[in-house]
């Protein structure tokens, strides 16, 4: 721990702590990390990366048992091992664990394996694997400690039948049916990874449509899209009593137009939200403000506690690791004095990684109505996209939203192959204030999935080439 004495220390080891704390190194700050189990958190660990693989994996059997004949391949008595899938996507979260800690020696950043408490002004009291606590000074502390799953009472995750991200990960057996509580990005992506290799997969949402943080039209279609794949879905649904069997959880829900229904199945999954994790940090003794769970912070990341920083999941949503690796660079390079400015809220893309995959930036049509601002719509199916068929997914469309007035680009919405990756050509032109003038007059490559988006861009502006 060198003199255990710090210009910056970062509390929590995930993406938006480790990255402030090599932004920090870079800027001549002599630097520390606390963390408690894994360096990458939960994210690299048990979050964003593993269920990627996993996914992956659902991906080539969807190829494998949906259109194998179409691409000309004849197979017979497809096999599946949960087990192996499993360990292929462990093996790539612990890769990634490991490169954390090359990029922390490569900066000369020093890990402190343990538990941290604040102590006093610029004092962190840490306990280490050993059980042996130790004083660590420090001008500035960031903490990064990111959130844990919420509960909903009566069906509180055990572990064996009601499972949390962190079970459905890795799972001892690939359930014949399966419940899923709570329909944003992770619930829908579990949904999906499960009813691809044969689950029968049911969805309960309380609110009145699943994927609530998204456009409604993509929302809507997102519903079609997954209730053809075989996945039922219940929305302004509540749940009114838990039971478990030996091998079954049975949930009685009451439903939006007052009936009930009872739905039995062998393994369950709450995905109702996440809460910050604020305890034992020690902010009782400062000036800090805890509210619903989360740290409040000012556009700089700064906490009401002198030199004392909060960032990422801890701070409250978007609950996102992209989010929380910005915050982190802002937040020392705000330390640091540089010229930053406080994070815009509009310009972080959101993705899921079902299938078909969906991902937003900016405004939703509906937000932007409410806010009076005049729109254009411009709309495109997949299925006027020459690469999108010849991949063989076709479901979906690219949606974009612009200032009636100005031509200002307020918001995009894909739903559809690949469109994860898509996204970030929407994020950068909202970030160049650009208008549709650019957007038009841009030049896609053929044949791409891309292409799709610039399509969108000329519907806004009836001049659509291939619809």
């Amino acid at each position: 721990m060198r003199d255990g004495s710090f210009d910056v220390l970062v509390i929590g080891g995930g993406p938006g702590g480790y990255v402030a704390a090599i932004r920090a190194a870079q800027l001549g700050f002599k630097t520390g990390v606390v963390e408690r189990e894994h360096l990458g958190g939960i994210c690299l660990n048990w979050g964003c990366i593993p269920t990627k693989a996993l996914l992956r994996t659902a991906e080539v059997a969807h190829v494998l048992r949906e259109q194998a004949s179409d691409f000309g391949f004849e197979i017979e008595n497809v096999r599946f091992d949960i087990g192996k899938a499993v360990e292929r996507s462990r093996r790539v979260a612990e890769r990634l664990s490991r490169g954390v800690a090359s990029l922390m020696k490569k900066h000369d950043i020093a890990v402190l394996y343990g538990e941290a408490k604040l102590a006093g002004p610029g004092l962190v009291a840490v306990r280490g694997r050993d059980e042996r606590t130790k004083d660590v000074a420090a001008r500035h502390v960031v903490l990064a400690t990111g959130a844990r799953a919420k509960s909903v009472p009566g069906f509180e995750p055990d572990r064996e039948l009601i499972w949390t991200y962190r079970e459905a990960m890795v799972p001892k057996l690939l359930p014949s049916s399966l419940l899923v509580l709570g329909s944003g990005a992770i619930g829908i992506e579990f949904a999906s990874f499960y009813r691809q290799l044969g689950s029968d997969v049911t969805v309960v949402e309380v609110l009145p449509r699943i994927l609530p943080a998204e456009d409604e039209e993509i929302s809507k279609l997102a519903r079609r899209i997954f209730e053809k794949q075989g996945m039922r879905i219940h929305t302004g649904a509540t749940l009114a009593a838990t039971e478990k069997q030996d091998d079954a959880v049975v949930a009685t829900l009451e439903l939006g137009d007052g009936k009930t229904e009872q739905i039995t199945a062998q393994r369950a999954i709450s995905a109702v939200g996440i809460t910050g994790n604020v305890e034992g940090l020690g902010l009782e003794g400062t000036a800090a403000v805890v509210e619903r769970g989360h740290v409040v912070v000012n556009d700089w990341l700064q906490t009401a506690e002198p030199g004392l920083y909060a960032i990422g999941d801890l701070v409250g949503p978007p609950w996102l690791a992209h989010k929380a690796m910005h915050e982190g660079v802002l937040c020392v390079e705000r330390i640091a004095g540089e010229d930053v400015q406080p994070l815009d809220p509009t310009l972080i893309p959101g993705c899921t990684y079902s299938l078909p995959q969906i991902a937003s930036v900016g405004l939703t049509e509906e937000k932007a109505r409410e806010i009076n601002r005049e729109v254009r719509i411009g709309r495109f199916p997949w299925v006027g996209n020459g690469k999108a068929i010849a991949l063989g997914e076709t479901d979906g469309l690219v949606k974009t939203i612009f200032d009636a007035r100005t031509g200002e680009l307020l918001g995009a919405h894909l739903l559809g192959p690949d469109v994860t990756e898509l996204i970030q050509g929407f994020a950068i032109a909202r970030g160049l204030e650009t208008t549709e003038h650019e957007l038009m007059r841009t030049i896609f490559p053929h044949p791409t999935l891309s292409e799709a988006m610039h399509e969108s861009v000329l519907a806004a502006y009836e001049r659509v080439l291939h619809v």
